[in-house]
This record gives C-alpha cells, sequence and structure tokens, in this order.
C-alpha cells in the first residue's frame, strides 16, 4: 500500500485525469467541471486485524456513521468529456469524499474510523439521454482506487504498538451511478444523483500490522456544473 500526504493526492487525481483522455481535447464535443455534496451511508462490514507475522487477532463485525455534515463534510469534484462523434458517451474522473467511523467501537480498539475520508478516485464511463425539455438522465459506471485516511489504534497486541494516523492507497475501488440534470443555460446546470461505491482497505499499521476490510458508500448527491466549452 502506498502512502501519501494531501499534496500528492492532488498530483495523482490530475494524472489520472490526463490518462483517462488519452487523445487531444478536439475529440471532446463538451467538458464539464461538476462539484457536488450530499449524503452518505454504509452497511455493516467485517473488519480484520493481522499482526506482522501473518496471524489474525481481529474479527469484528462493524457498524459505520456516515458522518456526511461533520467536518470535512461530504463532498465530490467530477471532470466529465463528451465525446464529438457519440456525445450521448462520455468520460469522467471524479474524486469522493465520503467518510465512515465505526458506530460502536469493538473491543481493543480505541479509534476505528475513516473520518478524513474513505477517499474513492475513479475513471468512469457515462451516458446520457437529451430529453429537450432541459432534462438530460444519465447513468454511468466506474473503477479505480479506494484512499482512505486510516485512523486506527487500541490495545498493542491487536493493531500494532501506536497509533496509525495516515492517508493510503488501499485497494481496488468501484461506482455505479444514476443521476438526472437540468440546464439552467449555455454554462450552468444542477443535478441530483443516486451513487455506490465499493471500496477495499488493505491498510498497513504500526509495527506491520494490518487492518483488512471492505467499505461500500451509498450516496445521495446534489450539486453544479459548469460548461467549459
Amino acid at each position: 500500500m502506498t502512502r501519501f500526504g494531501k499534496t500528492p493526492l492532488i498530483i495523482a487525481a490530475a494524472a489520472c485525469a490526463f490518462a483517462t483522455v488519452g487523445v487531444t481535447t478536439s475529440a471532446f464535443a463538451e467538458a464539464t467541471i461538476s462539484v457536488y455534496g450530499g449524503a452518505n451511508f454504509s452497511p455493516h462490514a467485517r473488519v480484520k486485524t493481522f499482526n506482522g507475522a501473518g496471524t489474525q487477532t481481529s474479527s469484528n463485525s462493524v457498524g459505520w456513521d456516515g458522518e456526511s455534515f461533520e467536518m470535512p463534510p461530504y463532498y465530490g469534484v467530477r471532470a466529465t468529456w463528451w465525446l464529438e462523434e457519440t456525445p450521448e458517451f462520455g468520460l469522467a474522473v471524479d474524486f469522493t469524499h465520503a467518510k465512515v467511523k465505526a458506530s460502536t467501537l469493538p473491543k481493543s480498539f480505541t479509534t476505528l474510523e475513516f473520518t478524513d475520508g474513505i477517499n474513492f478516485l475513479t475513471a468512469n464511463a457515462l451516458y446520457r439521454h437529451d430529453m429537450g425539455t432541459g432534462f438530460t438522465p444519465y447513468i454511468g459506471l466506474g473503477v479505480g482506487a479506494a484512499i482512505p485516511h486510516v485512523e486506527v489504534a487500541g490495545d498493542p497486541a491487536v493493531v500494532g504498538p501506536t497509533q496509525t494516523l495516515e492517508y493510503q492507497v488501499t485497494g481496488f475501488a468501484a461506482q455505479a451511478l444514476i443521476g438526472v440534470d437540468y440546464k439552467i443555460d449555455d454554462h450552468w446546470s444542477v443535478f441530483g444523483e443516486l451513487k455506490s461505491n465499493y471500496g477495499v482497505v488493505d491498510a498497513d499499521l504500526a509495527g506491520g500490522f494490518k487492518l483488512e476490510t471492505e467499505i461500500i458508500s451509498n450516496q445521495v448527491i446534489f450539486g453544479v456544473t459548469y460548461k467549459l466549452f
């Protein structure tokens, strides 16, 4: 797993954007930038920890609180390119800052949360249908990486000798979304969306310990889009 601070995270997002485009801007009929907020909800998940020798030290079913409106709140940013020849199809890079925190701490844990983000960075394929009324429904699928801020502490025999508090790239992520956009004028539109993200968290803890879980983040989104060209 890769560990890094906030600045390299931004660089990684930009690199993913350029990799997703992969062709000249003349191939695109339209480019947009979207920002959004909303709320995220996660079902229970099995959380396992292992020591440096690979021996399992705990296994718990954990309930999660989304804490969408606690600082920093839930948010996301998306860049989208709609294709010239087939403008109903598009490519997008999406960064989502969702959060989860254990609703009840398992035995031996004093901290178990990803509240500076169970972040998702994905490249997406989109399809839209312009209804000619200002409303444009759309759907999308994407794959990428889970980038949580790992915050774990507790019994040294279970989670390592010291607290773990850092960003990590912990594994594969995928997302599915469905929404509708409403055009205000030639540049601005608003949208509502339902989105679900899946992320693998295979995190490194202090002292060679590890934590494994899988997070599903279901999200209700409202946002605004600006058309660049």
